[in-house]
């Protein structure tokens, strides 16, 4: 109780400088939320784009019907696999004409093979994986040609492994520089109180009487700083929205809670470090 009401004493006692201190952990902590956001609409772009991933397998003509649906059957129980199809002749035709109307006058019955479409589970999309079952596919004696787009499907994971390290790359520099400010600030409000500090350790307080005070509003801060960076972050999507016309994934609940929880965890550590060294000096 006494730690709380010594904390807000302090921060009425230089509200401009506490402002100044929320004001830097929330622009702080915006410009990561910023790049937060990107990075999940990101992933979750590919996310979308790595559902087309499918094996669709050609049967020789004049295979029996049974037979096909038997080796799908036998193809769905794959560990790997999500579901199994049999495409007939008719139902390709079909869908050629309906995918690609402009020429659906050259279309005929014979032209198009039936086929064993095999979409994969998530996991299980990778270039290996998903070579690994087209090779067991083509085990089936009827089956004449399996094609799953090997060249695309190893370009999508290229981007993707490029977008991830890229995205744990530069969300450490955001994050570290976010640190660096944020401690910055908060070691000016430890100076500005230097006299009080000096004052308590020369009446006997020990080092966790001083710094208590301290740790509690600069987790203040930082909460504070973390739900205006997480606002601010929500009113950009808003506008991104509004006037680029991008349709955006905004943070769950729990991701949400996390920001502002590293927003505290960040006032914490660097009203720690201030204290401390402050400490060590007098």
């Amino acid at each position: 109780m006494r730690t709380l009401r010594e904390t807000m004493n302090a921060l009425r006692r230089a509200p401009l400088l506490g402002l100044l201190s929320v004001t830097t952990i929330a622009f702080s902590l915006f410009a990561f939320g910023l790049f937060g956001l990107v990075a999940l609409n990101i992933r979750d772009a590919l996310s979308k784009v790595e559902e087309r991933v499918e094996i669709r397998a050609f049967v020789t003509e004049g295979t029996p019907v049974e037979a096909v649906a038997a080796a799908a059957s036998d193809v769905d129980h794959f560990p790997e696999v999500q579901s199994a199809e049999v495409v007939t002749q008719e139902e390709a035709l079909e869908r050629a004409k309906r995918e690609l109307g402009e020429f659906k006058g050259v279309f005929e019955a014979e032209f198009l093979p039936a086929s064993i479409e095999v979409h994969l589970k998530p996991g299980y999309r990778d270039p290996v994986t998903v070579g690994r079952v087209a090779d067991r596919i083509k085990a089936y004696d009827f089956v004449d040609d399996v094609r799953y787009g090997e060249e695309w499907i190893s370009q999508l994971y290229k981007l993707r492994n490029i977008a991830g390290v890229t995205g744990i790359a530069l969300g450490l520099a955001f994050a570290t520089v976010a640190v660096i400010i944020i401690g910055a600030t908060i070691r000016m409000a430890v100076l500005a109180r230097a006299r009080e500090i000096s004052i308590m350790r020369l009446v006997g307080a020990t080092d966790g009487y001083v710094r208590r005070p301290f740790l509690l509003e600069g987790a203040l801060k930082g909460v504070t700083g973390g739900g205006m960076a997480l606002a601010l972050t929500w009113l950009a999507m808003q506008l991104i929205e509004q006037y680029l016309h991008f349709e955006t994934a905004f943070f769950d609940r729990r991701t949400a809670i996390l920001g502002v929880a590293f927003g505290a965890l960040i006032g914490l550590a660097g009203s720690a470090f201030a204290v401390g060294r402050h400490l060590r000096r007098v």
